[in-house]
Order: structure tokens, then C-alpha cells, then sequence
């Protein structure tokens, strides 16, 4: 900014030739002055002129600030113009290069394909089937392929068995024989049936986990969960139990049973235990799930 505002300030340098001017011609005006009013303007000129090159000299340095700030862009622009002078020869490097390549590719094409061609011409003949030569020592045997449809074969196969059947000069046991299959197989069917009754089928079974609530905080629980375990039926396992606090220092007992469905239903487990009255106040069941 101050370079700027003095770059612009008009300043008057030649100042100094004026006041000397000014100062001869009232000299001759008025005579010539004393010797100390004279060293007092001289020593004035001389601080003047000491200020005036000072200001020269600023003058100076702001005009070459000036033209260095005004040759800036001008020389940007040569550093971009030869930038892009190199960019254009590395791209005429670069398509150089790239038709270099073309051309390699093009000819390993060509290359390829006479192979190719060579390949295909020299392929092996086929032998001809006359010149098959069978050793004298082994006898050759016709082998013969199994036929799309084999039922057609099957069934002139049977046509003659039904015309040996049908001529049966001396008798046979075929009935005999059927009776005795017969037989066999009756027993063996009346074996798998009785395996298979005897095979235990499959139980259901159901996880119920009980809530048993007490009267009040007195309640021994221990006591209770002592009740409600005592109960014994056959399909019936107790499990894990622990107690449950419900508020006022009431707690619960939740306790955990399989049982058979076929066996114990929930109606008669809560009966049973609702028998201990002095303990139980109500059984509820928090969670039944098939197993």
C-alpha cells in the first residue's frame, strides 16, 4: 500500500532552483545580505537538495518496483508457453510409441495365423481300416452294443421261455416252489411287524417353568421349594429353581420341570402342589414350551 500511494504522489523535485532563484532576485533587490543570513540559506539550500535526491532516489526505486511487477505476467506467460512446448514433443513421443506397438501387435497377428494355417495342413492322415492286422492266435469274437431299446429284446427272450413252459413233457414243481416262497415271505413280513411294534415310538414332552407364590414374607421358601419337589409322577422331572423377588420383601420360587404329555398335564401338577397350603398361596405357569 505505501508503495503505491508514493508511486502515485506528485513531489516537486526541483524545488531548490526555484529558491535560489527567488533568492538572487531579492538579493538584487535589496542588496547583498550579511555573511551569517548567507551561510543560514546556504546550509537550508544544502538540506533541500540532500531531501530532493532522497525523493529522486525513492522515485527510482518505485518506477523499477513498478516495472518489475509489470514484467511478472509477461513472464509467466513465457514459462507456460514453454510448458506447453514440452507437452507437445512428449505427445509426439507418446503416438511414436503407440504406432511402434501397433505395429508389433500387428505383425504377431499375422504370425499367429500362418501358424495356424501350417498346423491345419499338417495334421495326420487317417489310417485306413484295411491295414488292421488281428494275430493269428487269438480267434476274433463280434462284440455287440446294447441296443436303444432293450425291451424289445427282452420280450422274444420270454416268448421262448412261455413256449418252454407250455410244452412240458415230464412235469415240473414250479407250484411247489411258489408255496414255499410264499411261505418265506409271510414269515419274514410277520418278523418286520413285530420288530416294528416293538420299536419304542416317539415321546413328547414339554418344558414348563411354574411361578409358586407364598402368603407372605414369612414363608419359608426353602421349606416350599422341599414341598413342591416331593411331588413324584412318573413322565415328571424337576429342574432348576431359584427365587424371585416380587416387592415388600415377598419373593417367589421358580422352578423348572419336564413332563410327558401322555402322562402329567399342567391341571394335575397345580393341584398337587396347591395341596401344600400351608405354603402355597398360587401357582401360575410363566413358560411352556414342546421339546
Amino acid at each position: 500500500m505505501a508503495v503505491d500511494y508514493f508511486l502515485h504522489e506528485k513531489i516537486w523535485f526541483e524545488k531548490y532552483k526555484y529558491d535560489d532563484a527567488e533568492r538572487r532576485y531579492y538579493e538584487q533587490m535589496n542588496g547583498p545580505v550579511s555573511s551569517s543570513s548567507h551561510q543560514q540559506e546556504n546550509g537550508a539550500s544544502t538540506i533541500l537538495r540532500d531531501i530532493a535526491r532522497a525523493r529522486e532516489n525513492i522515485q527510482k526505486s518505485l518506477a523499477g518496483s513498478a516495472s518489475t511487477t509489470s514484467s511478472g505476467p509477461g513472464g509467466d506467460q513465457n514459462e507456460l508457453l514453454s510448458r506447453i512446448s514440452h507437452l507437445e514433443v512428449e505427445n509426439q513421443n507418446l503416438r511414436s510409441v503407440v504406432a511402434d506397438l501397433q505395429m508389433a501387435i500387428f505383425k504377431l497377428e499375422s504370425r499367429l495365423n500362418a501358424l495356424e494355417k501350417s498346423s491345419t495342413s499338417h495334421q495326420p492322415s487317417p489310417v485306413p481300416p484295411t491295414q488292421k492286422v488281428e494275430p493269428f492266435s487269438v480267434p476274433s469274437k463280434k462284440v455287440e452294443l446294447p441296443s436303444a431299446s432293450p425291451a424289445k429284446k427282452v420280450e422274444p427272450a420270454a416268448a421262448e421261455e412261455d413256449d418252454d413252459d407250455d410244452i412240458d413233457l415230464f412235469g415240473s414243481d414250479d407250484e411247489e416252489e411258489d408255496q414255499e416262497a410264499a411261505k418265506v415271505r409271510e414269515e419274514r413280513l410277520r418278523q418286520y411287524a413285530e420288530k416294528k411294534a416293538k420299536k419304542p415310538g416317539l415321546i413328547a414332552k414339554s418344558s414348563i417353568l411354574l411361578d409358586v407364590k407364598p402368603w407372605d414374607d414369612e414363608t419359608d421358601m426353602a421349606k416350599m421349594e422341599e414341598c413342591v419337589r416331593s411331588i413324584h409322577m412318573d413322565g415328571l422331572v424337576w429342574g432348576a429353581s431359584k427365587l424371585v423377588p416380587v416387592g415388600y420383601g415377598i419373593k417367589k420360587l421358580q422352578i423348572q420341570c419336564v413332563v410327558e404329555d401322555d402322562k402329567v398335564g399342567t391341571d394335575i401338577l397345580e393341584e398337587e402342589i396347591t395341596k401344600f397350603e400351608d405354603y402355597v398361596q398360587s401357582v401360575d405357569i410363566a413358560a411352556f414350551n414342546k421339546i
